[in-house]
């Protein structure tokens, strides 16, 4: 056998043997994107594209920005660059498509500059930056804004929108603290629907639009509130220490769904509606390795999903619940890209 045949035949068998190893759920696993950092994409109510955002710098980016996605054509050609949404100032964050399938809903900071906001500092812990001058805009599928959802001056964003069109649920710190408030889908009726002290964010609506599933801290000792109070006052959170809860969409009814320490967030129901997946690095020894898993939705009978590379997170059901999308840094040659990988899902 001839040399580059026998390294094609090796590398054709890796792939098999990753794709086995993952295979109990997941079938065709494709890749969307080629380079940068490609994360929380959310499809269209159609089946038909994506909403994600992006830092690649290949496509000119500084920080975050907004795009769509056509499945189709980035199967064809992972090296496409999408139709970008957001304005390409600020930084941006969580896009949604709107129930028309023609309206995606993202978080900016456009308004408070140009320029993407400074990242937290490095060194010690892991720091997310909770800026306030994040709003919610929607704007049409060429990127033109139509509509801000929120006036407040402070945090507002992670929004997503119910299966049902009704509803917007989102993050804001705008009574003190990262508490979770839903909206009706023209930014009207906005209400406020968790109370405890923690960071209450990345929330999603179940199948049916009658629950939400979301990722929380809650400090409990006087060292740890500390600590929450101290970053939050500096506009950051240290998304280090959180567990899966869900409660029903007027805030009723929580429930902590997960205990099992160190990083679990992510979530997003199975479209049974009894089943939650989520992204945790709980497993691992050095914290940043994350896993996807399923999990009932009262808090038995843990699956792990993913097993290849070392991040795999942001799964998220078609609305057909025949197609998982989820980001990873798989097949990226050993550096830090992490990209769109669309998947068939298999109960």
């Amino acid at each position: 056998m001839k040399p580059y045949l026998t390294i094609l035949m090796f590398v054709l068998c890796r792939t098999l043997i990753a794709q086995t190893s993952e295979s109990k759920h997941l079938r065709n696993i494709t890749q969307l994107t080629n380079g940068g950092d490609n994360a929380e994409a959310y499809w269209s109510f159609d089946g038909k594209s994506l909403a994600f955002q992006s830092n690649n710098k290949a496509w000119g980016l500084e920080c975050d920005q907004i795009f769509s996605l056509n499945i189709k054509k980035a199967k064809k050609n992972i090296k496409l660059k999408p139709q970008m949404i957001s304005t390409g100032k600020g930084r941006t964050t969580c896009s949604y498509y709107m129930p028309d399938n023609k309206h995606i809903l993202y978080a900016s900071t456009h308004l408070g500059g140009d320029k993407c906001p400074a990242d937290p500092p490095k060194g010690g812990k892991y720091l997310w930056g909770i800026f306030d001058s994040y709003d919610i805009f929607v704007a049409d599928i060429k990127g033109n804004i139509v509509k801000q959802l929120t006036h407040s001056p402070k945090y507002d964003a992670e929004a997503t929108v119910s299966p049902k069109g009704d509803k917007i649920v989102f993050t804001s710190t705008r009574s003190g603290d990262l508490e979770l408030w839903t909206m009706d889908i023209d930014g009207s009726n906005q209400k406020q629907i968790t109370h405890e002290l923690g960071y209450d964010g990345g929330a999603f609506f179940s199948p049916d639009g009658t629950k939400l599933v979301f990722r929380s801290s809650r400090p409990k000792t006087p060292e740890e509130i500390k600590e929450y109070k101290d970053y939050l006052a500096q506009g950051l959170v240290a998304p280090t220490n959180m567990e899966i809860y869900t409660c029903n969409v007027d805030g009723s009814d929580l429930r902590q769904i997960t205990h099992l320490g160190k990083a679990n967030w992510a979530p997003f129901y199975h479209p049974g509606g009894k089943k939650i997946l989520f992204s945790s690095n709980h497993a691992s020894k050095k914290g940043y390795d994350f896993q996807i898993y399923m999990i009932n939705e009262d808090g038995t009978g843990l699956e792990q999903i993913t097993t290849e590379s070392v991040f795999n997170s942001f799964p998220m059901f078609s609305p057909d619940g025949k197609k998982l999308v989820f980001s990873s840094n798989r097949n990226n040659g050993g550096g830090h890209d992490t990209n769109l990988f669309i998947a068939d899902w298999v109960d």
